[in-house]
């Protein structure tokens, strides 16, 4: 039998964290283009600044009680997106980063930039009462305009410019390819219109998206971020399972799956929490490959996870015509068991290596906790009671933004200072840049999706292959297609490329539009842990001091039930809070309480404990009864319950009969 490790003290790790910080930055700086943007010494650099804060006043009104026509908000975003890309990030990565001015190309790129969108402003009333009827010279200032965004995403996001480019060129050379995928081919005419004078291209949906929900709930969680609430998350955190087996690791889970919740970026929340937790889960006993894979995907869930779900819920909500609390209802049960699966993962890994928690005076008292920080809470608390009194998602951001500095002056220790202020502005709204320009260049995509009729033809080509329409084959390619469409992107970009391709294949294949969304939503979301690419677990790997590879293969396992709950709820919505019509609350309850259960069931046979080692044929036992209590049915739940039980008896038995020889002897 295996006795636990002594306690964890918080200290023996703190004296690391400067330099895993250092490290995690230069993991950043080479992944995500957030983190190596320009510093500008001078009057330039003071000058951003005031331009930064004057772009948070123009989103935070004129998405609330300003007046202004969609075309010409989405056009000023684009105008204030494309303008800090050539200013703020370098043209190449080991560019100089501090510097007075922008090298002398980025003032072409700013002035054909911020010149093509203007003319639009002035122009696009004009061009629309015509029909679309447009000159050579507007043809022009399309291709600048399109020449400049593409650049934009080049150093935004590298990898979404290519996917990008590739379908763009679809719009000519589509003509050639034969089957579903063919097409009559377009003029560069037809497809400059479409992409730069329409509302399907770059002024679509995705930059729409950017320049209402994503920019506000960034700013907001910038604000967040100020007030102290990530200090009270994890302090909260430990309190409730710091000291539990394995600690460290379940203080991880919670406290980056709420963080991620709310910045919406799994790659920014791993370098930033796991700075912290990595070194504690490893100081604990765990493998390093463990513990960064725990990080990775804790802080990916979190883009899926209700109530705020990295803005995407909002965008879902936007897409279906639906409320953003009926959204949010659904979600519950998918991230619920994502959570669970993953607290019992490193639950039964902390007993089967004989791990323990935290050092008890290393945890904080909760009332304290509580009556020092607890007020924090309360922008969450306004976020959600305006959302679900009937306001809108952007309304109860923006109220929810003063109520963040309002709860931070209940206590002199959290108070908001106007330098916090000024800095959560700053860094709430260079945050939204790149996710913004990704919203730009995805309107490429779906731009080039409506004019081909692209994602209908993908469902038709796809319900040919699977011949007969079987919903669960074609959300297996589904799951592929998603998968390889969100490597690399941003969590709201990721849904917003793979809902145009991939949604209308399951819509036809017979889920719910709902559903799909939800289905399309997890697997983008879940390529951040999914190799070659895994992002989110390249990063921990590299606080973690692991093998990239290994670590990636550890996120799969951990976050196995987000990659197998979808096809559970694919045709069953009963699985899924207020979806389905004819289920009753007791009916949701019980198969949702099931599918936990099952949940228990699988992580527990892959990690091979419940309450001792499990046997190979108790953990084959456990593998087989989860499916059948993840699929609701009475037949099914009662075949599970009855595998799972066997073994939870066979294993009570035998513990018992081990404490009473060792009594005897």
């Amino acid at each position: 039998m295996n006795h636990e490790k002594a306690d964890v003290r918080l200290e023996d790790v703190e004296g690391t964290k400067a330099d895993l910080d250092r490290k995690a930055q230069k993991m950043l700086e080479d992944k995500d283009a957030d983190s190596r943007m320009r510093i500008y010494e001078g009057p330039l650099g003071k000058a951003i600044v005031v331009l930064l804060c004057l772009w948070t006043a123009f989103q935070l009104y004129f998405t609330t009680v300003g007046a202004i026509s969609a075309i010409n908000l989405r056009a000023i975003h684009c105008i204030f997106l494309l303008l800090f890309t050539f200013l703020l990030f370098p043209t190449y990565k080991k560019e100089k980063r501090r510097r007075k001015l922008p090298p002398l190309w980025d003032w072409f790129f700013i002035l054909g930039s911020v010149g093509s969108f203007l003319y639009l402003i002035f122009n696009y009333t004009r061009i629309a009462q015509t029909g679309g009827r447009i000159n050579n010279l507007e043809i022009g200032i399309a291709f600048v305009a399109i020449i400049c965004v593409f650049e934009a995403a080049r150093r935004a996001s590298g990898n979404l410019a290519i996917l990008a480019a590739l379908f763009l060129a679809y719009n000519w050379f589509g003509a050639y390819l034969p089957g579903y995928l063919g097409h009559n081919g377009f003029t560069l005419k037809r497809v400059l219109i479409t992409q730069f004078w329409g509302t399907q291209g770059l002024l679509g949906t995705g930059i729409g998206v950017s320049a209402t929900y994503i920019f506000l709930f960034v700013v907001f969680g910038a604000f967040l971020k100020y007030s102290g609430f990530s200090h009270f998350i994890n302090d909260f955190s430990l309190t409730l399972v710091g000291r539990t087996s394995g600690g460290p690791a379940k203080v991880a889970v919670i406290a980056s799956g709420l963080m991620g919740m709310i910045n919406g970026s799994a790659i920014a929340n791993v370098a930033t929490t796991g700075t912290i937790t990595i070194p504690l889960m490893k100081r604990t006993g765990y493998k390093k490959e463990f513990a960064g894979a725990v990080e990775a995907v804790a802080s990916t869930g979190g883009q899926f996870t209700p109530p705020i779900m990295g803005a995407v819920g909002f965008v879902m909500a936007e897409f279906l015509n639906l409320s953003y609390t009926y959204v949010a209802l659904a979600s519950v049960t998918p991230a619920l068991l994502y959570y669970i699966g993953l607290l019992f993962a490193v639950h039964f890994e902390a007993k089967r290596l004989g791990l323990s928690g935290i050092a008890k005076e290393n945890i904080p008292d909760a009332m304290k906790v509580i009556k020092e920080q607890g007020h924090l809470v309360l922008p969450l608390i306004s976020l959600i009671g305006l959302m679900f009194a009937g306001f809108t998602p952007l309304y109860a951001a923006v109220i929810s933004i003063f109520v963040t500095i309002g709860a931070s002056w209940l206590r002199k220790d959290t108070r908001m200072t106007p330098d916090k202020i000024l800095a959560a502005v700053v860094e709430g709204s260079k945050s939204a840049i790149s996710v913004g320009v990704c919203c730009v260049i995805i309107g490429v995509i779906i731009g080039t999706v409506t004019l081909t009729s692209l994602g209908l033809n993908m469902g038709y080509l796809i319900l040919s292959v699977v011949n007969g329409g079987s919903i669960y084959l074609a959300g297996f390619l589904v799951m592929i297609m998603s998968a390889i469409l969100g490597m690399g992107v941003p969590g709201v970009a990721a849904y917003v490329i793979v809902q145009a391709v991939a949604v209308p294949v399951l819509i036809k294949a017979g889920a719910l539009p709902l559903i799909a969304h939800l289905f399309c939503l997890i697997y983008a979301c879940l390529s951040n842990i999914t190799p070659p690419v895994a992002m989110s677990a390249y990063v921990a790997s590299g606080i973690a001091d692991s093998d990239q590879t290994k670590t990636g293969l550890w996120a799969v396992r951990l976050g196995l039930i987000g990659f197998i709950i979808p096809f559970f709820f694919l045709d069953n919505p009963v699985l899924l809070i207020g979806v389905s019509k004819t289920a009753t609350l007791f009916d949701t309850g019980w198969a949702v309480f099931t599918a936990m259960v099952g949940t228990f069931a699988l992580v527990a046979g892959l990690e091979g404990w419940i309450l001792r080692r499990c046997s190979m044929v108790e953990r084959i036992v456990l593998i087989a009864s989860s499916p059948f209590l993840l699929l609701p049915g009475v037949l099914t739940d009662a075949a599970g319950a009855a595998g799972i039980a066997a073994v939870c008896i066979y294993q009570w038995m035998k513990r018992n009969k081990e404490k009473k020889e060792i009594e005897a002897a």
